[in-house]
């Protein structure tokens, strides 16, 4: 079971000059926000219904994955897994209003909001991941980052078709164009990595693993 990969080269650097941040351990002590209480964050930052929709099924494809590799014997805590699937977009709302990058903005939301930096960085990274792919020691942001990528407004679609969609809603710019690619080409990598490692077929997969949390 290979639970990491190197990122790709490209003409196009969108990889962290940093080294990764310190393998993310499951802290008993900090707090996870259970659905209930991440609905209320999204009241209170006014979340629009077709993004708290979509929130809801990628929270439901992160969840499964984590139930997966807990039962593969992985250091996976669910409930954490869901928290940043939920609240992976509770800055997309303001940001189309008022602009700015809703990925950093809800990072640092998230953290402010649960005190939990390990929920706070699926938020942060769920566009992108700039480190190597490692399963075992960043879970939690691959899993968001995943599951994101098979959504599409609130239905389940292929990678490929989900980032056709976004070519042809954000593709205005070669340089857009070339990072959208790259994260098509890590989310194709990162899918493999999941299968391999979760020893699933995850474009057979509906997903669905019951009220788990």
């Amino acid at each position: 079971m290979n639970a990491s990969k190197t990122p790709p080269a490209s003409g196009l650097d969108m990889c962290s000059p940093l080294p990764a941040p310190p393998p993310m351990v499951h802290d008993p002590g900090l707090p996870v926000p259970d659905e209930s209480r991440c609905m209320e964050h999204w009241s209170a930052f006014a979340m629009l219904e077709n993004v708290a929709a979509h929130s809801l099924v990628v929270a439901r494809v992160a969840t499964f994955l984590a139930v997966r590799a807990r039962e593969m014997g992985m250091a996976v805590d669910v409930p954490t897994v869901r928290a940043s699937a939920l609240l992976h977009d509770i800055a997309k709302s303001y940001c189309i209003r008022h602009g700015g990058n809703h990925s950093q903005l809800g990072g640092a939301w998230t953290v402010a909001l649960t005190g939990n930096p390990a929920i706070a960085t699926g938020v942060t990274h769920h566009v992108y991941w700039p480190f190597a792919l490692n399963l075992a020691d960043y879970f939690t942001p691959l899993a968001v980052i995943y599951a994101d990528k098979r959504v599409r407004h609130d239905t389940l679609v292929s990678i490929e078709s989900r980032f056709r969609d976004l070519g042809d809603r954000y593709g205005v710019s070669e340089p857009i164009r070339q990072r959208i690619e790259i994260t098509r080409v890590q989310a194709v990598e990162l899918e493999t990595l999941l299968c391999d490692t979760l020893e699933v077929d995850l474009n057979e997969c509906a997903f669905d693993c019951g009220r788990v949390v």
